[in-house]
């Protein structure tokens, strides 16, 4: 395959700007970006805070996305992912280690998440050979392990382009685009039904949830899946491709340490959707959500906000990545009031209020979600709030 110094960022075939690596000097391997002129006479700032809508050259502060401004750095895969794309590599003769952030992306081409696409395209030779879940999953857990597998352009081609840590493939059901997850190796066996009951409670509770269901299996209880709210049909039936930005991405956090509050994403809620009251209050429930429910993985990567390009805003997406979890450190990744290990509901109430919500409303909003997670919830909870 080539290798990338330089790739184009296109937005629904327009030309956004050039990514052009550095080779040396104290930025040296970081990778510079410059808006296009066309982009700067018709568009708008892909990340308001570190890439404003302006001539000049843009070098990001830090390399949490391997060199990249975030707003890059989100399009490609993590661990699964990576995993995957590592794989066909070594089975196309590529030594991964020998593969620059550029052509990381180049691999990404047009089938990343969100909006933004690379090019020139680097493509492999793959055929897909079978669609069965069942099949999928086993194969998943094959790779997982580091065993050999005889379908590895199937999963590449369905999962190649996805975050996460857990095994994922991008699939068609009735004509829409879905994201269809499996198990890790160190997930219970109906771990797919366990996504789908926090799913069903999340909504409960009033957190906006994408469209989701269990798609059948033979060997389980079958495989959760949400509805893509990257992509949207227009009135002619042709998906559009969303502009998607996760907080990490937005603030050029390492999301793979603990690096924010609830606080500060109530804060960039209120600041980004400019001051919608709907999307606050969501972010509220969904941080009630991830502490009466423990869902502790909650980093800066699982929260996303959507661009309007109609109505040139941003909007909080819906919720996605919810079950039990506890982090290798037993706290929340995404402190509360600055508590991470023990959140309690006058930490909750407090960053509430402090993004403008009432007292009343947020102790009332509490209470509920917490009723409701222990009604839902109570098989998979092992700690009492």
């Amino acid at each position: 395959m080539n290798r990338n110094k330089r790739l184009e960022v296109r937005f629904d075939g327009r030309f956004v700007g050039t990514l052009a690596l550095i080779e040396s000097g104290p930025d040296q391997n970081k990778v510079a970006f410059e808006y296009s002129e066309e982009w700067l006479q018709n568009g708008f700032s892909i990340n308001p805070f570190s890439l404003p809508l302006r001539k000049g050259v843009f070098i990001p502060r830090n390399r949490n996305f391997g060199g990249l401004f975030g707003a890059f750095g989100d399009a490609l895969p993590d661990s699964w992912g990576k995993l995957l794309v590592d794989r066909m590599l070594v089975s196309q003769g590529i030594n991964p280690d020998e593969i620059g952030i550029l052509d990381r992306l180049s691999i990404v081409g047009t089938s990343g998440m969100g909006a933004l696409t690379f090019h020139p395209e680097e493509t492999f030779k793959t055929t897909v050979s079978d669609t069965d879940f069942d099949k999928l999953a086993d194969l998943c857990s094959k790779i997982l392990l580091s065993k050999p597998v005889d379908d590895l352009d199937t999963v590449f081609l369905m999962g190649g382009s996805s975050g996460g840590t857990r095994p994922k493939v991008l699939a068609v059901a009735d004509g829409e685009d879905w994201i269809v997850k499996f198990r890790a190796s160190n997930d219970p066996k109906n771990f797919g039904k366990q996504e789908f009951d926090y799913a069903v409670c999340a909504a409960a509770c009033g957190i906006n949830m994408p469209p989701h269901k269990l798609f059948p299996s033979k060997k389980c209880d079958g495989y959760f899946g949400i509805k893509r709210f990257d992509r949207e049909k227009d009135k002619d039936g042709k998906t559009k491709r969303i502009h998607m930005l996760s907080v990490a991405a937005l603030l050029e956090l390492d999301f793979n340490a603990p690096s924010a509050d609830y606080n500060d994403l109530m804060k960039l809620t209120r600041i980004l959707t400019r001051e919608n009251r709907q999307d606050v209050e969501d972010m509220y429930r969904r941080m009630c959500f991830n502490v009466f429910a423990h869902n502790r993985d909650d980093h800066t990567k699982n929260f996303s906000f959507l661009f309007d390009e109609k109505q040139s805003v941003w909007r909080l997406s819906p919720a996605y990545d919810l079950t039990y979890s506890t982090t290798y450190f037993g706290e929340h990744t995404t402190s509360v009031n600055g508590n991470g290990a023990d959140p309690t509901k006058d930490d909750l109430l407090a960053v509430g209020i402090k993004a403008g919500l009432s007292k009343q409303w947020c102790t009332s909003t509490a209470e509920n979600i917490q009723t409701t997670v222990n009604s839902h919830l109570k098989v998979y909870l092992t700690k009492a709030y």
